[in-house]
């Protein structure tokens, strides 16, 4: 690349004109805004073509709306239908065109910008050239050329064509253009990489929509924004329908959502849903993150994510589901009303038969049970209506009903099962042993409203959900709203760390049985880490065949820096193939030994004091076991240190101590791993999550330890 390039001024203008037609089209949007405002009358037809006119212009608005990004970055030069003519396409985050809708920019979505990223020189797709930009906004810094064809001439220079990754895997797209791109900077949140997008990466983006489509790739491929770019690129493709039926982005915590909420707005799709699986159960409260007070126990965790508990709450619905003890006898006018013990269990075994939801049958329960008490009364003039007015308040009768077909919620249910070691034995009969039953036991709250549930209940309240259903209204009928929605696509990150209940929690809203679920086994530290793919997808849609495609190219992590993380690698999972980093870093990771346990916060703060020094702009985390982060934070705040902390801040200070727990998916310029065996012997999974840690820097790593360090790091 090179700022001298003779075509540097003819570029800059023809970008200053694209700004100019973005401009323009930005203004004519907001005329046409102001006109809709100012019709304020009309019939109800009428005002509802409005507004919703109204919100498609906003949406065109905000889709017009860069921010700081940059609106060109490439483009290609290909053979047109005349043999010596050449057609030239600008390649930018959005389409724009000039006042006589000749396009200006093309998206880079749309089909005729794909040659941008998937053109080699086996395969030149009909390119003569393929020119990337060197841009800050409007300004143009720098071009790079790529050029296809025997015979063809051009200027510029061919590094791209070179960048080879030393893995067999096709050479890198602009290659220096994507170095500077990996050197810049992190700002505490994710950027697109639209402009630097590799074919390997490109593949996946573009890949058909249906099925389940799996991405395996290790630290720093690039997996997270690769997703959020084939979000965007669904979208995109598919408008219609994927607009009404909605993406749905589904994230390991709220830490990870906050470093990636810029992602798709930049790419000009604000409407996705990202979540963590707590925010699909609504009218609960959880536990916060740095709560260990109510927190499960190791073993109540993995259980809970065990397929096994969908039976066991099937049985403890069912046990809700019962006949009477004893006949119920209640007064009425000269003599009494009966509902004998027989009769209440042929309802209850009527209900079964014809309700997969459960409180779909309580109305039909009820009626039933009205019916019976009517006949009970040998008096034709007496109906089911008659009797329901008289008796349906009473103690007995809503005891009665209560203990027969009780109408239940989520957390009803699971409230009583979880604080009575009897219902959790009757539950698990057939399904989980006793000693498995009883620990999931935990003394009940005086109130349902006064739980704090944990990360692992939030599967099991999904699933009753599911088979309890909504409560229905006064008038017998389910509010929509109050069903669980499902989406026409998912994207699901660190899918790795999930288990099968919150993988059937996934499956549950997929509309199509279409998701793109990335990780890496190598990285999984859930209570029940799976051992391959197929383990996952067992638990995922099966309506297409499912795809899994590798990252084979490490984009982010300086290659000293990845020797040292697949030592442990090697020992973490052996069977797996870590990726190859395309670059180096300025300098090795540094290990610094604390002299006695007590010195290691002062150490540490040494070290972040050194790094902030040398790397004066950059964003720098403070990687430490959970336990260790308030005494760290001290340490830190005494020697005059500036800091957040994740959990709280995201990474939006300088300094950010983040938990082990958190890290995962996310990335900083610097790095400062505090204890590795704590790490290590913190958890089950203590040598993946090591891994995890030293490889969220792009430039630097240092390894601060009073302990004595895990064998694969001496």
């Amino acid at each position: 690349m090179t700022q001298q390039h003779p075509d540097l001024a003819d570029e800059q203008a023809y970008i200053d004109r694209a700004y100019e037609c973005l401009r323009v089209s930005r203004e004519a949007a907001w005329r046409l805004r102001d006109l809709n405002e100012a019709d304020l009358g009309g019939t109800f037809q009428a005002r509802f073509e409005r507004n919703a006119f109204d919100e498609a212009l906003l949406k065109r608005l905000a889709d017009l709306d860069l921010g700081d990004a940059s609106l060109v970055f490439g483009r290609i030069d290909r053979s047109a239908e005349s043999p010596d003519a050449v057609e030239s396409f600008h390649i930018g985050r959005l389409a724009v065109a000039d006042e006589d809708r000749e396009p200006v920019v093309v998206d880079w979505r749309a089909p005729v910008a794909e040659p941008f990223y998937r053109a080699t020189g086996r395969n030149a797709m009909g390119l003569l050239r393929r020119r990337h930009f060197a841009v800050e906004g409007p300004r143009l810094l720098g071009i790079e050329d790529e050029l296809f064809g025997d015979g063809h001439l051009g200027v510029g220079h061919d590094e791209g064509l070179d960048g080879s990754t030393g893995t067999g895997a096709e050479p890198l797209r602009g290659y220096s253009t994507l170095l500077a791109a990996l050197e810049r900077g992190r700002t505490g949140t994710l950027g697109d990489i639209v402009a630097t997008i590799q074919a390997e990466q490109d593949e996946i983006i573009r890949s058909p929509q249906h099925g389940v489509l799996v991405v395996q790739g290790g630290p720093g491929t690039g997996k997270t924004v690769v997703a959020l770019h084939r979000a965007a690129y669904l979208l995109y493709t598919h408008r219609f329908p994927l607009e009404d039926q909605g993406v749905l982005v589904i994230g390991p915590n709220r830490v990870f959502l906050r470093y990636i909420e810029r992602v798709l707005p930049s790419l000009g799709e604000a409407g996705v849903e990202q979540v963590v699986l707590s925010d699909l159960v609504p009218g609960v409260q959880f536990l916060r993150p740095d709560d260990r007070s109510g927190a499960d126990t190791p073993t109540a965790a993995r259980l809970k994510g065990d397929v096994r508990m969908s039976d066991v709450i099937d049985q403890a619905i069912a046990d809700r589901e019962r006949p009477l003890r004893d006949d119920l006898v209640i007064p009425y006018r000269t003599g009494y009303v009966r509902l004998r013990v027989e009769e209440s269990a042929r309802i209850v075994k009527a209900a079964r038969r014809r309700f997969r939801r459960h409180n779909s049958g309580r109305k039909f329960v009820e009626n039933e049970v009205w019916s019976a008490l009517a006949a009970s009364y040998h008096d034709p003039e007496i109906g089911p209506h008659q009797v329901k007015d008289t008796v349906r308040g009473t103690p007995e009768m809503r005891e009665a009903l209560d203990r027969m077909w009780p109408t239940l919620t989520p957390a009803q249910l699971l409230h009583d099962l979880f604080g009575s070691k009897a219902l959790l034995k009757l539950a698990a009969r057939g399904v989980l042993d006793e000693s498995e039953a009883l620990s999931l036991f935990r003394p009940r709250s005086e109130s349902v409203q006064d739980v704090r549930w944990t990360p692992a209940d939030v599967a099991l309240l999904d699933d009753a959900r599911d088979v309890l259903g909504p409560k229905p209204g006064r008038n017998g009928k389910i509010d929509d709203a109050d069903e669980i929605r499902t989406y026409g696509h998912i994207v699901i990150d660190e899918v790795q760390d999930l288990t099968p209940m919150q993988l059937k929690m996934a499956t549950r809203r997929s509309l199509n049985g279409a998701m793109t679920i990335v990780g890496d086994l190598a990285q999984a530290t859930g209570p029940l880490a799976p051992r391959d793919w197929d383990e996952v997808l067992a638990h995922l849609p099966d309506r297409k065949p499912s795809r899994v495609i590798g990252l084979s190219v490490g984009y982010r992590i300086p290659g000293q820096i990845m020797e040292l993380a697949n030592r442990v690698m090697a020992v973490a999972t052996p069977s797996l193939r870590s990726p190859e980093s395309v670059r180096l870093g300025d300098a090795e990771p540094l290990i610094a030994r604390a002299g006695s346990i007590g010195g290691l916060g002062a150490e540490v703060a040494a070290q972040v004091t050194a790094l902030t020094s040398d790397l004066p702009r950059a964003s720098l985390g403070v990687i430490a076991p959970d336990s260790m982060i308030d005494d760290l934070s001290e340490h830190l705040t005494a020697a005059g240190v500036n800091h957040g902390t994740a959990t709280r801040t995201g990474l939006d200070d300088g300094v950010t101590l983040v938990p082990v727990s958190v890290v995962k998916g996310l990335e900083l310029d610097a790095v400062v791993v505090v204890e590795p065996a704590r790490i290590v012997s913190d958890d089950e999974h203590g040598m993946r999550s090591l891994y995890v840690a030293l490889t969220r820097p792009t430039q630097r790593l240092t390894i601060v330890h009073a302990d004595d360090l895990p064998t694969p790091l001496r």
